[in-house]
């Protein structure tokens, strides 16, 4: 508690706000009368609040706000998986990068700059066209899209742990590379790493998002938010709710990741020392 009230008020507020958008699109299948796939023949188009559709219906009867949340277990969960996939990549890669120098960093940089100029997205795309989709592809292909700038952030704070003083008194101890990297380096990463998690997430999802759109995500009858607003903008004359309400979750879900993203890294520039953070107490090397 002590820690959640230390962070800046519009991170808390953003931090309890996605609680709440979370906890309601996990909880979804208890509230409300109508399912997400089912559709009501004697509401078709329905407006917000008639016959207890609360967010009113599509063209076939579908029930809008069950739909949306649907879309939101979806979007979140995917985005949340693929941006743990980054995490690990940018993590291990710049970690490893950072801590060797030399050479080995200078062609390690020179590898990102690479995957930097491709059209990343343009080959994602291109993957989900290709190859049968799956959700197993999909979290590779997001993955793959996001890790670039965290794997930049993690070898520049890496390269600044390896000139610091306990990581070269591991060093002159004997301690091996795997073990600088693993006792002394990943456990210094990782509260950077985890602040990074929550401005990579709203890439994630964005991008999820965007593929849904293009019917590149995960196919019906479970639509993501992306593929909710596909849907919307066929139908934004008849029922313009039907694109409104994913689209507002969405909007909300991206904005208020990308405030506590800031938020949290704010925090910990003032929680972390003048010298770096404080090395943790490694097993003997």
């Amino acid at each position: 508690m002590r820690s959640f009230m230390s962070l800046p008020p519009l991170a808390r507020t953003c931090l309890l706000v996605l609680a709440a958008l979370a906890a309601l699109c996990w909880l979804a299948p208890l509230l409300g009368r109508y399912g997400p796939i089912l559709p009501d023949w004697d509401a078709l188009s329905a407006r917000p609040g008639t016959a207890g559709h609360w967010f009113g219906t599509d063209a076939i009867g579908r029930d809008v706000f069950a739909r949306t949340l649907a879309g939101g277990r979806l979007s979140l969960g995917i985005g949340l998986l693929a941006s743990v996939v980054a995490l690990v990549i940018g993590l291990g890669y710049g970690a490893i990068a950072g801590l060797a120098g030399g050479w080995v960093e200078r062609l390690m940089v020179r590898v990102l700059d690479v995957f930097s100029a491709l059209p990343f997205l343009l080959v994602v795309i291109l993957l989900l066209t290709l190859f049968e989709r799956s959700l197993l592809l999909l979290l590779a292909a997001i993955g793959g899209y996001v890790w670039i700038d965290l794997a930049r952030v993690m070898r520049a704070e890496a390269a600044r742990l390896r000139e610091a003083p306990f990581v070269l008194a591991a060093q002159a101890a004997g301690a091996s590379f795997g073990q600088r990297l693993r006792w002394h380096v990943l456990p210094n990463l990782m509260p950077l790493a985890f602040v990074y998690l929550g401005l990579i997430l709203p890439q994630a999802i964005l991008v999820e998002s965007f593929l849904g759109f293009l019917g590149l995500s995960i196919d019906e009858p479970s639509s993501s938010w992306g593929g909710l607003l596909a849907e919307g903008v066929q139908e934004l004359d008849s029922a313009p709710w039907t694109l409104l309400f994913p689209a507002g979750f969405l909007v909300t879900t991206l904005a208020a990741f990308q405030f506590l993203g800031d938020g949290l890294r704010d925090w910990l520039d003032v929680h972390r020392s003048p010298q770096g953070d404080a090395p943790r107490q490694a097993a003997a090397a």
